[in-house]
């Protein structure tokens, strides 16, 4: 069979793009701080990744106040952040590799509780012409319908929810969460220690432009996506190695 991720590897600089986003992840794991102590690094890296993407999608970075209702955006992106991390990770990555179309559902269901009346929408894909064929698709990448290298799978994996707003709401969150399963299920970061959203968020006009060009289908538009998700990653390992030495410098 071809693989239909093939050609994204001829385009320039996507080879060397996804490279250096696996040393750079590769460089955090063994990162003396994250040998024994990912599970508090992890936990900061997650709560930065829900802050960042709830501000991406419109919504606050900032906590409520004692007795303040929160911003549900905010709300929905840290419960997203939660079943990413820790014990949880563990149950989803295995939902994620048998049924990722499964823990999509799942997590559209945290992302928009507090955004939707129809409490029955959550979870569900609109029903317009197309986007079940295309959630199907991702879902036979994701089950090994690839050779591609992980940081490309993550982009496209990416790239195309955000497409498609398969949910209509808090599709960016699940988008961007992801991306994340394909880089922990695939073992790129297995602990979920990077933060490419808080580069996506510090450059959101960019990332927007990004998934334009993504959303375009054009060889470029789809090339250079995959380049700047590679090169988030990269940001988001740096990030990772702050949070690494700031515990360190706490001890």
């Amino acid at each position: 069979m071809t693989d239909p991720l093939a050609p994204l590897l001829e385009l320039p600089g996507v080879i060397d793009a996804a490279e250096r986003a696996r040393d750079a992840l590769g460089a955090v794991h063994r990162h003396k701080t994250n040998r024994r102590g990912w599970p508090a690094t992890a936990a900061e890296a997650a709560v930065r990744a829900a802050r960042s993407s709830s501000a991406l999608e419109g919504g606050s970075m900032d906590f409520p106040r004692e007795g303040e209702d929160g911003d549900p955006i905010l709300a929905g992106s840290l419960r997203v952040a939660s079943a990413l991390d820790g014990d949880a990770l563990q149950n989803m990555v295995p939902i994620w590799k048998r049924a990722p179309l499964q823990a999509l559902a799942r997590l559209h269901l945290l992302a928009a509780a507090d955004l939707v009346d129809d409490e029955a929408s959550l979870g569900r894909p609109r029903p317009d012409a197309g986007i079940g064929e295309r959630l199907d698709f991702l879902a036979q990448l994701v089950t090994g319908g690839t050779a591609a290298p992980a940081p490309v799978i993550a982009a496209i994996v990416h790239g195309e929810i955000l497409t498609l707003a398969p949910f209509g709401t808090a599709d960016g969150i699940v988008a961007r969460a992801a991306s994340r399963l394909v880089a922990t299920s695939s073992g790129l970061d297995p602990h979920n220690l990077g933060v490419p959203e808080v580069s996506w968020m510090r450059r959101a006009q960019a990332y927007r432009d990004g998934a334009a060009g993504f959303a375009a289908g054009t060889a470029s538009g789809v090339g250079s996506w995959v380049i700047y998700c590679c090169g988030a990653i990269e940001a988001g390992a740096m990030e990772a190695t702050s949070i690494a030495e700031a515990a360190a410098a706490e001890k």
